[in-house]
This record gives structure tokens, C-alpha cells and sequence, in this order.
């Protein structure tokens, strides 16, 4: 009699591959300490974060084609973040360019892409987004040099990893009902954008991930729960609690996240001006000079 030991993980005719919920049981204060232990160890140096804050352009560059590359391929999530810290580590070590830093970062997003879904992008697909600046094989070159001065330690502690526990812990704070799942739903996915944010502003380079992590979900709370003035600074210190912070520094940095998002509105409107040739809505200039009203902002 034949036997067959094939697993089918796939929707039937969907081709969307089967995904595991989220696990509150694997989560919690011990999760959290588990990973502020390893944070510190995906740092990168003091020496790079200086290097880098002195002359940001050419790394912001970097990091916000990395972030284009994984939209355009439709990446999980925790790609990007992954991604950007394999790339600062690895300029942590060289403190050098390549020859081809846009390979450099594809070649992180590939490795990124390995040890977090189960559907890679792939070799080509990078190549195409680089409009083929490099080749296949010089891709899989590059994936080996990253490796080897990493010494394979590749799966880095990002602020998206901090981010659902903690909201594991206000959730049980502000106690479980609909409008709770509803509100914890949407500070997460703010959140998210926040965070990724902050990888491509080298402002927060060298902050710890548990902290901007925080301080993400801080300035989302902030813009989502601005009348309940006391649970939220209840919420800061409990976030600051659970990253090992002071509360102070914790609002410090959700004020810089802050000032981050009302440049990169102002930025954005002032290329719609110029592309429409200034003319611009009154009620579209009122919209982004509340920034901080996160309900207001089309991510």
C-alpha cells in the first residue's frame, strides 16, 4: 500500500500559503526580557552610528529603497526591519561601501526573506528592482560575504518584535472587550508604520530596538487616545516599564518620532506643490499639520 507523507499547506485554490496566528501563550514578561537580553548584541557600533549621523543621506537612501523593494514584493512585514539591521551590521563591521551598495541591500532583503517567510523573494525579482545594476550571481556572492562577516548570527532583534508583546501587556491593562481589540488592532498597525519609520531616519540609528519600539507605540497612542489624557500617561509608563526606560526618555523619544513624521508630511506636500504646480487644497494642508492625529494620516 502507498503511503504519502506530503503535507499540503495551502488554501485550496487560493495559493495563499497557510499562516500561523499569533500566540498569546508565547508571549509576555518573559518573551520581553528574553529579548532585551539579545538586543544589545544586534547593536550596531558606536563608531558607525557616529560615521552615519554625520553624513545620513547615503544610508536614509539605502534604507528607503530597501523599503520600496519590499512593498513592491509584496514582503512579509518583518522583512524590512530585518533587512535594514542586517545592512547596518554589516556596515557596523566594514565601515565600507561595496562596489554595489544597492546589492548590498538586496542581498540583505533576501536573507531577511529566508529566516522570515515561507514564499522568499526571489534573486531575480531583487535584480529587477535594481533595473538589473547587478547580476544573479553576483547577488548570491554578496549573500555569502554578509554572511560570513556576520558569522551567520542573522536573526537580529528589531523593534517589530517588541511591538506585539507589548501590546500583549496594555491589552491586559485596559482589560478585554470589543473596543479594546478594535483600538489595539489599529494602535499595531500605526505602530508598525512608526517603527519602520525610524529605520530610515538614522536619528534613532544605535537606539535600542525595545525603545523605539515604545516610543512607537507612545506616539500612536498619543495621536489615537488624545482625550483620555491620564490612561494614556498610564500607558507611557507601563511601556516604559516593560522597555527598561525612564518615562521621560520614553516621551523624549516619541516627541523626536513625532517631529520625524511632520517633516516627512511636510516633505511629501511640498513635492505635491510643486507637482501640481502649488495648488493645493485648503483641507489637505489643515489634515497634515496634525501629524500627530494618527486617525488623520493615510499610511
Amino acid at each position: 500500500m502507498s503511503v504519502s507523507l506530503w503535507c499540503e499547506e495551502e488554501q485550496a485554490g487560493s495559493g495563499l500559503s497557510v499562516r500561523a496566528s499569533f500566540d498569546p501563550n508565547v508571549s509576555g514578561l518573559r518573551v520581553i526580557e528574553r529579548l532585551l537580553q539579545s538586543e544589545e548584541r544586534y547593536t550596531p557600533s558606536p563608531l558607525y552610528v557616529s560615521l552615519v549621523q554625520r553624513e545620513p543621506k547615503r544610508r536614509e537612501e539605502l534604507a528607503k529603497w530597501t523599503l520600496e523593494v519590499c512593498c513592491d514584493c509584496g514582503c512579509d512585514e518583518a522583512v524590512f526591519p530585518l533587512a535594514v539591521s542586517l545592512l547596518d551590521r554589516y556596515l557596523s563591521c566594514t565601515l565600507s561601501l561595496p562596489v554595489s551598495p544597492t546589492c548590498l541591500a538586496a542581498a540583505c532583503i533576501l536573507l531577511a526573506s529566508k529566516l522570515t517567510e515561507s514564499e522568499t523573494v526571489t534573486a531575480h525579482a531583487l535584480c529587477a528592482s535594481a533595473d538589473y545594476e547587478f547580476l544573479s550571481s553576483e547577488l548570491r556572492e554578496m549573500e555569502r560575504v554578509v554572511l560570513g562577516t556576520l558569522r551567520w548570527d542573522v536573526a537580529g532583534v528589531t523593534p517589530q518584535d517588541f511591538i506585539p508583546h507589548f501590546l500583549c501587556c496594555l491589552e491586559e491593562l485596559m482589560g478585554n472587550s470589543e473596543d479594546t481589540t478594535v483600538f489595539v488592532s489599529t494602535l499595531r498597525r500605526h505602530g508598525d508604520t512608526l517603527a519602520a519609520m525610524c529605520m530610515c531616519d538614522s536619528r534613532f540609528l544605535g537606539t535600542r530596538p525595545s525603545l523605539v519600539g515604545a516610543a512607537a507605540l507612545n506616539a500612536a497612542i498619543r495621536g489615537l487616545d488624545s482625550k483620555r489624557r491620564q490612561e494614556t500617561s498610564h500607558m507611557t509608563c507601563t511601556l516604559a516599564t516593560l522597555c527598561h526606560s525612564d518615562p521621560a526618555v520614553l516621551q523624549c523619544y516619541s516627541e523626536m518620532i513625532d517631529e520625524a513624521l511632520r517633516e516627512r508630511l511636510r516633505t511629501s506636500r511640498e513635492q505635491e506643490e510643486e507637482k501640481d504646480g502649488g495648488m493645493v487644497e485648503e483641507e489637505e494642508e489643515e489634515r497634515s499639520s496634525t501629524p500627530t492625529d494618527l486617525r488623520e494620516i493615510d499610511f
